[in-house]
C-alpha cells in the first residue's frame, strides 16, 4: 500500500475546464498559466502552438481530444488545472476527469450562449456534485450582450448563478443571500453576506460564482483565478492511503500510464499497490515511477501528497474508475456511445492480431466496449460520432500501422426486466458442483446494474458468495430479446450451495452465469434504446410542420415560448429517428431553424417488434450463453433445458414467497412438494445431491470439462439412444415459457412458432470424410481418385432416401489459378474450392450465409471448424454419425428392394376357364 503521511502537506486545489467545442476552453487554460507564471508566452489554438495541446492531431484539428494537466501556484496554493475534451465525440473522457475534480469551471462563449452541450456538462456537474465557476468568454466581440447573457444563464442552468464582478454591492449581496434560507435571515439582519458564507454556498453548489472577460485579451482571468482561491475550499484528506483511477495512456515509448488522484496519505516509489482481479483475488504491483505532468512534459518525484494528480508506471491491471487504498470505485459513467461501428480490416490483417491491438485502446478509453461478434464474424466497437471516427482512424494508424475502416453504426440497444423473477443455476458434471439463486428485480431508469447477496453464511460461505458478485460483476451480461447488454437491474444472491470436496472457482462462474439466463428467459423483457432530449428553434410559422414531424417519429413536444416570430420547441424522441432532422429543419426553415439534441438516456423501444425481428436473435442457439443447467446422477452428467430447470434444484430459497402481494411471479416457480427441493441424500453416485433417474436410464459414465459442457454433452451425450434415455429419465423437451408481471410493453421469450420446413442442405467436407472412414481412408492410399469416387457413390444412395440438398466439398486450393467448379454427380452436388481456399472455409461461408434461412447440417470431424460452425447455428454431424446413418440406409435400401419377395408372374394358364386350362396343360405335355 502507500506510505505514511508526508511531512509537509501544501494546500491543494485540483479545477477542471469544461466547455462545449469553441467556447475557449484551451484558451482560458492558456491565460491562467500566463498569468500565474508557469508559463512564459502564450500559445494560441488556431496557430497550432497551444502549450495544452500536445498531441499532432489535436494541433492539426483545433480541438482537445485527450484531457491533459498542467500546474499553477496563487497565493501559495497550488492549483492543478485539467483542461478536458470540448467536443461531444470526447465526451467519455471529459467525463472520466470529473471524478477527481474540486472545483469546475464552465466556459460559455459570450456569441453563442447556452448550447446543448452545455446543458449535458452542467447536468452531469450536478451528479458529480463538483462546485463550478462561470466564466463567459469572448465578451469582448460585437453583439454579445451581458445582462442577456445572464439571463439565459439563469434560465437554463441556475437560478443561483450570480454575477461576481459587483462583489461588495448591495444588488450582489442580495442575489447571494436568495441562495440560501440561512444566509438571507442573517443579510436582513445586518444587510450583508460574509465571506466565510459565500465560500460554504459555492462548495455547497448553492452558489455558481459567474466572471465575464476575454481569455485571448487576457480580460477578467485574473478575477477568476482570485475567485477561485479565495471561495475554493481546500479538500481535507484522510492520513490512511486512497487514490482514484481516471485515466489510463502511453508515453512516446510505450509504457503505461495510470493517472490517478491521492485522495489520501501519500503515495511512493516502489510502494506495493493491490486491487481487485478476477475469481475473487487480488493483484498486487509496484510502483516504479510517478510523474507530475505539466503540459507534455512531466517531473519525476519520489511521492505524491494528498490532493496530488499524479501518473504512475508500472502498473498493468489498473482501470478507469477503479479506486485504491481506501478509496472506492466511482460511479457508472452517464455518457456512453449510442452507436456500434464494425472495423473493417485491410486486406492481409488478422483478425486475431488486431484484436488485442484494439483491447489496448479500450483500456485508455472503456468506452469503445471492443468486442468479437463470433456469429457475425466481425470486430465491433462503439463510439460516439464521425469526429471520433477520424481520431480513431488516424490514431490507429499511427500506433499499429494499418488503414482500418468503419462500418455503418447501428444503435446499441440495451434490455431489461419489468418484474422481479428468481433465476437459478446449476452446474454439476463429474467432479464439479456449484449452484445459485439469484432474484432479477427491475431498477430505476438509468441505474444501470447493481449487486448484492441477501444469503444467510449457514447456506453458502461468504467467500463463495463474494465470488458469485465478482463473476455478475466481471462481464457484460446479454439479454434474451436482441442479445443487447442488460440494464436497470438489481441482481440479488438469495441463495446458493456448494459441495466441501467437488466445488471450485470456475464451477460458481457457470452456475451463476445459467442462473442469471436462466431468469431473463422467464422474465418479462424489455427493450430500451437512447432517446434525446431536443431543443428546436424555428420561424412560429413552422410549428405545425415541426410538431408532425416529431410526431412521426414517435417524439413528443411542446411550445416552450414564442418571440419575435421565433418559436422554441422542447421535448424527447428516440436517437434513431432523429438522425437526419437538422438537414431537414435547415431545408424547411430556409436555414433559420437550430436543433441542439442532448442525451436523455435510454427509454423503452418504440419499435420493439420490428428491432427484434430484424436483428433475429435466438437465445436457445447461443451457446456462449447458457441458460439450461447441468445436473449429475449415477456418475453421468445431463443437461436440463432453462423451462424445466427449477424442477431439478437441490435448494429451495423461498424467495418469490416474500414478495409483496400481488405481484406476479412466474408460473411454477415454487410449489408446495416441487421436486427438486430436497436434501443432500446419497452423493456417492454424483457429486452432490442427487436426482433418482428411473431404472434403465443410467449411462456411461464419463469426464466433462466446463468448457465443453454444453457443446459436447448436448449433442453427443445421447446420440446414440436417440432420445430414449432423456425420455426414460424424465428429463423433459423444450415446452412454452414462464411469464413473471408482464406489461403490454414487454416480451418474454418463447420458444419459436413452428414454421413451414425449411429447405435441407448437408455439407460433407470430402477430404476429411475419406480420412476418417477407415474403408476409403485404406482406398485413398492406393488411389485417391477412386476413394472420392466412392465417397460419392455412397453419398448418392444417402440422399436418394434423405432427400436433401447434399454438397460434398473437396480442397483444391493448392491448385495454382483454380477457380471454384460446381458440378452435379447423379443427384449431388460436388464442389472443388478455388486456389486458396480450404474446403473449411468454402463450408464457413456457406453456413454463415445461409444458416438463417435454411437447415444446414455439416459432416466433419474437424474440432475447430465444428466450433465454428456450431457458432452459425448450424446442425453438426461426426464423421461416426454420418457413417452410422449410412449404414442405416443402407439397411433400409436392402430391405426396400433386395430383401422383399418377388412378385409372381401373370401367366395365361392362370386366367382361362378350368376346362380350357385342363385341355391346354394336356397339349402341352
Amino acid at each position: 500500500m502507500g506510505g505514511q503521511e508526508p511531512k509537509r502537506v501544501k494546500k491543494h486545489i485540483c479545477a477542471g475546464m469544461l466547455a462545449h467545442v469553441d467556447a475557449g476552453k484551451t484558451t482560458l487554460s492558456e491565460a491562467l498559466l500566463y498569468l500565474a507564471g508557469s508559463i512564459r508566452r502564450l500559445g494560441r489554438v488556431d496557430n497550432r502552438d497551444a502549450f495544452l495541446d500536445t498531441y499532432a492531431l489535436e494541433r492539426a484539428r483545433g480541438i482537445t481530444i485527450f484531457s491533459k494537466q498542467a500546474g499553477l501556484t496563487w497565493e501559495g496554493i497550488d492549483v492543478t488545472l485539467l483542461d478536458t475534451p470540448g467536443h461531444v465525440d470526447f465526451s467519455a473522457e471529459m467525463e472520466r476527469t470529473l471524478q477527481v475534480l474540486d472545483y469546475a469551471v464552465l466556459v460559455i462563449s459570450g456569441s453563442d450562449g447556452v448550447q446543448g452541450h452545455t446543458v449535458t456538462l452542467w447536468r452531469l456537474l450536478a451528479k458529480y456534485r463538483i462546485p463550478t465557476f462561470l466564466f463567459m468568454n469572448k465578451m469582448d466581440l460585437a453583439g454579445t450582450d451581458r445582462d442577456a447573457l445572464l439571463s439565459e444563464i439563469r434560465t437554463r442552468l441556475d437560478d443561483s448563478c450570480v454575477d461576481f464582478s459587483r462583489t461588495g454591492t448591495q444588488d450582489f449581496m442580495e442575489q447571494a443571500a436568495m441562495c440560501d434560507e440561512e444566509a438571507l435571515e442573517h443579510f436582513l439582519e445586518t444587510g450583508e453576506v460574509g465571506e466565510e458564507t459565500i465560500r460554504r454556498l459555492v462548495y455547497e453548489r448553492r452558489l455558481f460564482p459567474c466572471y465575464f472577460g476575454s481569455a485571448l485579451k487576457l480580460e477578467g482571468v485574473e478575477e477568476l483565478l482570485e475567485g477561485i482561491i479565495r471561495y475554493g475550499t481546500v479538500p481535507e484528506y484522510p492520513e490512511a492511503f486512497g487514490a482514484r483511477v481516471f485515466k489510463i495512456s502511453r508515453d512516446d515509448q510505450g509504457n503505461r500510464l495510470t493517472h490517478m488522484k491521492i485522495t489520501g496519505g501519500c503515495l511512493r516509489v516502489k510502494s506495493v499497490l493491490t486491487g481487485p482481479g478476477t475469481e475473487g483475488t487480488c493483484w498486487e504491483e509496484k510502483v516504479n515511477q510517478i510523474r507530475i505532468y505539466s503540459g507534455e512534459k512531466y517531473e519525476a518525484v519520489p511521492e505524491a501528497g494528498p490532493g496530488s494528480i499524479c501518473a504512475v508506471t508500472g502498473l498493468t491491471r489498473t482501470l478507469p474508475g477503479q479506486g485504491l487504498g481506501a478509496e472506492a470505485a466511482s460511479m457508472e459513467p452517464v455518457l456512453e456511445p449510442v452507436l456500434t461501428y464494425e472495423v473493417k480490416l485491410p486486406p492481409g490483417c488478422d483478425r486475431a492480431v488486431m484484436l488485442p491491438k484494439l483491447k489496448e485502446l479500450e483500456e485508455e478509453d472503456p468506452q469503445l466496449h471492443v468486442v468479437w461478434d463470433g456469429h457475425l464474424g466481425e470486430i465491433q466497437l462503439q463510439l460516439m460520432g464521425e469526429v471520433q471516427i477520424e481520431i480513431l482512424k488516424s490514431m490507429i494508424a499511427e500506433r499499429f500501422g494499418v488503414e482500418v475502416e468503419f462500418g455503418t453504426g447501428n444503435i446499441v440497444y440495451k434490455e431489461t426486466i419489468a418484474g422481479p423473477v428468481e433465476g437459478v443455476g446449476h452446474f454439476e458434471p463429474l467432479r464439479h458442483y456449484a449452484e445459485v439463486h439469484l432474484l432479477l428485480e427491475p431498477g430505476e431508469r438509468g441505474s444501470g446494474l447493481q449487486f448484492a447477496a441477501r444469503c444467510s453464511e449457514d447456506v453458502l460461505d461468504r467467500n463463495w458468495q463474494r465470488l458469485v458478485l465478482t463473476h455478475l460483476e466481471e462481464k457484460v451480461h446479454k439479454g434474451v430479446l436482441t442479445g443487447s447488454p442488460i440494464t436497470d437491474m438489481r441482481i440479488t444472491l438469495v441463495a446458493g450451495r456448494a459441495h466441501i470436496k467437488h466445488t471450485e472457482g470456475g464451477d460458481f462462474r457457470q452456475a451463476t452465469y445459467r442462473a442469471l439466463r436462466q431468469g431473463l428467459m422467464e422474465a418479462g423483457s424489455i427493450l430500451l434504446e437512447p432517446w434525446y432530449e431536443f431543443r428546436l428553434e424555428i420561424p412560429d410559422t413552422s410549428i405545425g410542420r415541426a410538431m408532425t414531424d416529431i410526431e412521426k417519429r414517435s417524439g413528443t413536444c411542446a411550445i416552450a415560448h414564442t418571440e419575435s416570430g421565433m418559436a422554441v420547441l422542447t421535448g424527447s424522441a428516440p436517437v434513431a429517428s432523429m438522425g437526419d432532422y437538422q438537414t431537414e429543419v435547415t431545408s424547411y426553415t430556409k436555414g433559420c431553424g437550430k436543433l441542439t439534441c442532448t442525451m436523455k438516456g435510454y427509454e423503452p423501444c418504440h419499435n420493439t417488434e420490428e428491432v427484434v425481428e430484424r436483428i433475429g436473435y435466438d437465445p436457445e442457439r447461443d451457446t456462449d450463453h447458457p441458460a439450461g443447467s447441468v445436473f449429475c446422477a449415477h456418475g453421468a452428467g445431463f443437461v436440463v433445458s432453462w423451462d424445466h430447470v427449477k424442477e431439478y434444484m437441490h435448494v429451495d430459497s423461498g424467495i418469490l414467497k416474500e414478495l409483496p402481494e400481488g405481484m406476479d411471479q412466474p408460473d411454477g416457480a415454487w410449489g408446495d412438494g416441487a421436486p427438486g427441493n430436497h436434501g443432500l441424500g446419497d452423493v456417492s453416485a454424483g457429486n452432490g445431491p442427487a436426482k433418482t433417474m428411473p431404472e434403465g436410464s443410467a449411462q456411461e459414465e464419463i469426464w466433462l470439462g466446463t468448457e465443453e459442457i454444453d457443446a459436447i454433452l448436448n449433442r453427443t451425450f445421447y446420440a446414440n439412444s436417440r432420445d430414449k434415455a432423456r425420455q426414460k429419465s424424465g428429463i423433459p423437451g423444450k415446452g412454452g415459457s414462464r411469464r413473471s408481471f408482464n406489461p403490454p410493453e414487454t416480451r418474454t421469450y418463447r420458444p419459436a412458432a413452428k414454421q413451414a420446413p425449411q429447405e435441407e442442405y448437408l455439407l460433407v467436407d470430402g477430404y476429411n470424410i475419406i480420412y476418417a472412414w477407415e474403408e476409403l481412408n485404406v482406398l485413398a492410399k492406393d488411389n485417391m481418385e477412386g476413394a472420392r469416387g466412392r465417397l460419392m457413390d455412397l453419398l448418392c444412395n444417402y440422399q436418394a432416401v434423405k432427400k436433401c440438398n447434399l454438397i460434398v466439398v473437396f480442397d483444391a486450393y493448392r491448385v495454382k489459378g483454380h477457380e471454384t467448379e460446381i458440378l452435379d454427380y447423379h443427384n449431388i452436388h460436388v464442389v472443388y474450392t478455388k486456389e486458396a481456399e480450404t474446403a473449411d472455409q468454402y463450408i464457413e461461408k456457406f453456413a454463415h450465409e445461409n444458416a438463417r434461412r435454411h437447415d444446414v447440417s455439416v459432416a466433419t470431424s474437424d474440432g475447430l471448424e465444428q466450433v465454428i460452425i456450431r457458432g452459425q447455428g448450424c446442425r453438426l454431424v461426426s464423421a461416426r454419425e454420418l457413417w452410422e446413418d449410412l449404414e442405416r440406409v443402407k439397411v433400409m435400401l436392402r430391405e426396400e428392394y433386395l430383401d422383399k419377395p418377388q412378385l409372381k408372374r401373370n401367366s395365361l394358364i392362370d386366367v382361362l376357364p378350368e376346362e380350357a386350362a385342363k385341355e391346354l396343360g394336356r397339349l402341352k405335355e
